[in-house]
């Protein structure tokens, strides 16, 4: 009988304490199969797919590893985004919060160098970042990996789909051989096990199936002439209306194309492709997160390592070439019990495609006929808008602050406000649209933390 309480797993008291406290108490597969295999000190292959629970897994076995009474960088995670090394990186806090002064340091682009070089100058334990911004502070000598003894690649899949592989290289070149390296992935290329043989030693492969799709998850398939596929994807979120929807396109110029159309029809659809600069990839997602818009069209690489939870929908305007990257895409709906739903839109060219994914995931999707859907289409209206503050972390502002701010003399009642999210140097909060001028007027005239911001609505 396989246990998969944590309590059963050789961790230090204070670990499974501070589990119990965030109230994980059983282990997911993933968590199940990889971690008494990381916490013999052995190098793992693990492949799962997104919000599966890999961060724990990894974290714990990191953490075990490390001894806080020597500052130096004893673990490196490499991941393809900067978003998902801020979710990493919260989320290894978090697990860290029961161990006394664990430093960690974030490495990624469209952060300023030099900040970061005066943190790592503090000294750090771990550090966690994109790889061409922590191959920059190694070549510089920033970053020192002499006393490193685990390196995790996150979702290296997408690092390989994204071009990272010659900079993986040259920052692995830097670490010591004597180390433990865990690779964890949703799919399994080709390039993955090259990845593996140039970096581990003896790995164990560790593969969870994603078991939740055929109970939890709707899909349905519907053909369209290439020419009215994005009519079809207006009826589609007519007539189905989900709450919150991820539109998958293959190309960046799809991606900003349809996004517009729908945002002409009245949608509250916003664009994510990797030509966004950082600042402004961050507010789409941050509007997407906090109710303010409620479609997200984006590119497979652009939406990899994003932390979506309770997403109703999820919409193929194009097939994919892929059957897995299909699955990855299907699940990221139907999550933690709820039901999901997945459309697919497919030209009669496109027949091929479907017939692979329906081979490769062992089920027919069920056919669909846009023609019985309701045409009117009433665009679902978002309740929320959010105000960007020209202030963060960097200034001491904190989410009580403009929560205080905005509930005080402002008069503004605390259910209308919603999700407030902090960065280094700015601030965002959601706040409803009945109540958006008048907090907008007074975080404009009044102060937080004793002074004058700048604030604008987005």
């Amino acid at each position: 009988m396989t246990h998969t309480e944590f309590s059963t797993l050789p961790l230090a008291p204070a670990l499974i304490a501070n589990l119990t406290s965030l109230e994980y108490t059983h282990m997911t597969p993933i968590q199940a199969q990889s971690l008494p295999l990381m916490l013999e000190g052995k190098d793992v292959i693990a492949q799962a797919n997104t919000g599966s629970g890999k961060t724990v897994a990894f974290g714990l076995a990191l953490l075990a590893n490390l001894d806080v009474n020597r500052l130096a960088v004893q673990t490196m995670v490499l991941c393809p985004t900067r978003e998902l090394a801020d979710q990493v990186a919260r989320e290894l806090r978090k697990l860290a919060r029961a161990m006394a002064n664990v430093k960690l340091v974030v490495l990624c682009g469209g952060s300023p160098t030099a900040a970061q070089t005066a943190s790592l100058e503090f000294g750090a334990h771990i550090v966690v970042g994109t790889p061409g911004r922590m191959l920059k502070h190694l070549q510089q000598g920033s970053l020192v990996l002499d006393d490193l003894n685990t390196l995790v690649l996150d979702e290296a899949d997408r690092m390989l789909d994204m071009g990272f592989a010659d900079d993986i290289e040259l920052v692995v070149d830097y670490a010591p051989k004597p180390r433990q390296t865990l690779l964890f992935s949703a799919t399994y290329p080709e390039g993955i096990a090259g990845l593996s043989r140039g970096m581990q030693h003896q790995p164990e492969r560790v593969f969870v199936a994603d078991e939740q799709r055929a109970d939890t998850i709707v899909q349905l398939l519907f053909e369209v002439a290439p020419h009215l596929r994005k009519q079809a994807l207006a009826t589609l979120l007519g007539h189905y209306a989900p709450a919150s929807a991820v539109v998958f396109c293959n190309t960046k110029r799809a991606c900003q194309e349809v996004a517009d159309h729908l945002t002409e029809l009245g949608f509250s659809a916003l664009a994510l492709n990797g030509d966004l600069e950082q600042r402004e990839r961050d507010q789409v997602l941050i509007r997407f997160a906090n109710g303010s818009a409620n479609i997200l069209v984006a590119t497979d690489v652009a939406a990899r390592g994003l932390d979506i939870k309770e997403l109703a929908a999820v919409i193929n305007y194009d097939i994919t070439q892929d059957p897995e990257t299909h699955v990855h895409r299907v699940g990221r709906t139907g999550r933690a019990g709820q039901q999901g739903l997945a459309l697919s839109l497919y030209s009669p060219q496109e027949a091929y495609r479907v017939s692979m994914i329906e081979e490769y995931q062992r089920a027919p999707i069920v056919q669909g006929s846009l023609a019985e859907l309701n045409e009117n289409i009433a665009p679902i209206q978002t309740d929320m808008v959010t105000l960007n503050i020209a202030g963060g972390r960097k200034s001491k502002i904190r989410a009580g602050d403009i929560l205080g701010a905005l509930t005080g003399s402002a008069g503004i009642k605390g259910s209308e406000v919603g999700k407030i999210d902090i960065s280094e140097m700015q601030s965002y909060v959601a706040v409803h649209k009945d109540v958006a001028k008048k907090a907008l007027k007074h975080l404009q005239q009044g102060k937080i933390k004793g002074r004058a911001v700048r604030v604008r609505m987005i």
